[in-house]
């Protein structure tokens, strides 16, 4: 292969695989997203920036605005009518790391509407982690909060402006704003009883834990629902929802329960509404907690599934609390069109034993851990091992965007999972998927082993911008597989695009190998584009073998830039004639030739999968 046919053909390949982001992959986003740096601006735009611990990094596209000087904004033309508005922003820091409290102002049409309230209590991060709120740690992170206002009036072609006045912060920093048209306040459902009936105030000052608990357990009695009307509920302790209960809110934008900061400190007096039974569904409200810091000693709060089954969690908003949604013992739990913000930790987590549950339709950001992780850990199993074995989830149509930690969508095990139709985009600090062994998902005694079994699918997902710099592990791909603890066989991926990632585009590690568990086997990739890569750093490539990883992959009609097999021990078994061109992988660890997809694997991917 001569140098200009194989330049060529990279050529070829960048064209066909930077088209904007897939129809159908992802979330239905019911929002418009104006990037502050395409607005008109008298601020100063900042970026792009791909390296850790700075602002630009974290921000979507690794751009922003920075606003300094009073009468300084940044402002745009509404595309479309709205009524509600997200804006993401990042404020300085007090000395002591506590926050400070300021303003935005918000103009429509050249007149003074708001004052946006804009704190960065529940901002910044220092240090290692699991991270502290000194700024003497150094090593920031989670630069940014939003603020939602609705009941606006906001027609096409109106000019919305965000400045800062004399009154304003110190200084700002904007990344985007979000426009959505929201529907009005749901009415009450036929057969319910209403939280205002036994104390509830609406206000959000007033404790109105007791009063939805009586409300859930009268419920129950006359098989009702629990009705939420729109306002604010502060909840200060654990909602049981036990079998046979549905608590139905106004809407996201309209019901929210609220923390109170005062008693945050105390993990038992936060916003948790606990899933402990059958048949239960939480639809239509939202969860905004008070959390500032990050302790994993500590239980999660926001949505908390324990031994639930056949179950819906419908249209939530779940933000600053340290998950959106930790699941465990659980099974046909289906989680659909929620919102998950600015949290310490995951979007949602399928952990210990959950089995057949779906999450679909989900978007995140900003959040301080994996967007959409399924763990199966070994642990609050019994010393049997579980049959079938933990798995049978899926990641489909969902949305993963701007972690502060870790990565996309992520698999440490279990078995026939899958992550499908799938967009991640702005993963700085990890991978945009991650298949990987790195956490415990079997017992000492051996009795419990949850380790990658059956076919794992990872399939029409679309990775932009991801592979940043993991601080424990330095630089990741944007789709990496990492046989950590265990060696991992079975996995198909499949019509993934993989574009403009900081790093390498696809990786193949094994750190496990100092044990002997550094071993990949039964993988194939079809119909994988990497066209370009390495934006954020160089030494990169297309795909890259490691030179700790043994076994072998697969390769069929897929387009990669550029293919670096540094092992010995691992081959490239097939590429077709018309894939990507390796000119340095070893001799002898590839085979060129033409292959058919395997026919077991086309007839038995929605089997594994129960579709």
């Amino acid at each position: 292969m001569n140098f200009l046919m194989f330049r060529s053909l990279i050529f070829l390949s960048f064209v066909i695989g930077s088209s904007p982001v897939r129809a159908g992959i992802g979330a239905d986003i019911p929002w418009t997203t104006y990037e502050a740096e395409d607005m008109r601006t008298t601020g100063t735009v900042l970026g792009p920036r791909y390296a850790p611990n700075l602002v630009e990094t974290e921000s979507s596209g690794q751009k922003c605005v920075k606003l300094v000087d009073a009468g300084q904004y940044v402002e745009f033309t509404v595309q479309t009518p709205a009524n509600a508005m997200v804006v993401r922003y990042s404020l300085p820091d007090s000395p002591d790391g506590g926050g400070i409290n300021s303003t935005l102002s918000l103009y429509q049409n050249g007149k003074l509407i708001k004052k946006l309230p804009v704190m960065s209590h529940y901002s910044w991060l220092y240090g290692k982690y699991p991270f502290t709120n000194d700024p003497k740690a150094g090593k920031p992170r989670d630069f940014y909060n939003e603020v939602r206002l609705k009941n606006l009036t906001l027609a096409e072609g109106d000019v919305v402006r965000v400045q800062k006045t004399d009154e304003d912060a110190p200084c700002c920093i904007i990344d985007l704003v979000d426009l959505e048209k929201v529907a009005p306040p749901l009415a009450a459902p036929a057969n319910s009883l209403s939280v205002a009936g036994f104390g509830a105030g609406s206000t959000g000052e007033t404790d109105d834990t007791e009063a939805l608990r009586n409300c859930i357990a009268e419920a129950g009695k006359q098989g009702k629902i629990v009705w939420v009307p729109p306002g604010n509920y502060k909840l200060t302790g654990d909602i049981i929802v036990p079998s046979d209960i549905t608590i139905q809110g106004s809407g996201m934008w309209h019901t929210t329960f609220v923390g109170d900061a005062g008693l945050y400190g105390q993990a038992d007096r936060r916003v948790r509404f606990k899933l402990a039974g059958n048949n239960i569904h939480l639809a239509d409200f939202a969860i905004i907690g008070k959390l500032n810091y990050r302790n994993d000693s500590e239980p999660n709060d926001g949505i908390l599934g324990a031994h639930c089954n056949n179950s819906t969690i419908s249209h939530l908003w779940v933000e600053h609390t340290k998950v959106g949604m930790w699941f465990y013992v659980c099974s046909n739990v289906v989680v659909d069109g929620c919102r998950l913000r600015n949290t310490l930790a995951d979007g949602i987590n399928l952990c210990v034993d959950t089995r057949n549950c779906v999450i679909q339709n989900c978007t995140t950001r900003n959040t301080g851990d994996d967007c959409f992780a399924m763990w199966p850990a070994a642990s609050d199993q019994s010393f049997v091992q579980q049959a079938p074995a933990p798995g049978s989830n899926v990641f489909r149509h969902c949305t993963g965007q701007l972690p502060f930690l870790a990565n996309g969508g992520a698999i440490y095990g279990g078995a026939n999972n899958c992550i499908e139709d799938c967009l991640f985009t702005d993963i700085s600090p990890g991978c945009g998927v991650l298949i990987s062994t790195t956490f415990p998902t079997a017992d000492e005694s051996g009795r419990i082993d949850n380790n990658f079994s059956g076919t794992t699918v990872v399939r029409n997902c679309d990775l932009i911008r991801s592979g940043g710099f993991d601080h424990d592990w330095a630089w990741r791909a944007a789709f990496q597989l990492c046989m950590d603890r265990r060696s991992i066989s079975g996995v198909d991926i499949s019509n993934v695009n993989i574009r403009d990632s900081f790093s390498d585009g696809l990786s193949i590690v094994a750190p496990g190998s100092k044990h002997g568990q550094g071993t990949l086997s039964n993988v194939r990739l079809e119909n994988v584009n990497i066209p370009n890569y390495g934006i954020g750093t160089d030494s990169c490539h297309g795909l890259w073998v490691r030179n700790d990883a043994c076994g072998n992959v697969t390769i069929i009609n897929s387009r990669i830039a550029d293919v670096q097999n540094s092992s010995t021990n691992f081959v490239i078994k097939k590429y077709t004639i018309s894939g990507s061109i390796n000119t340095h992988a070893p001799p002898h660890t590839q085979t060129l030739q033409k292959v058919e997809p395997r026919q077991e694997a086309q007839a038995g991917f929605g089997l594994a999968h129960g579709r």
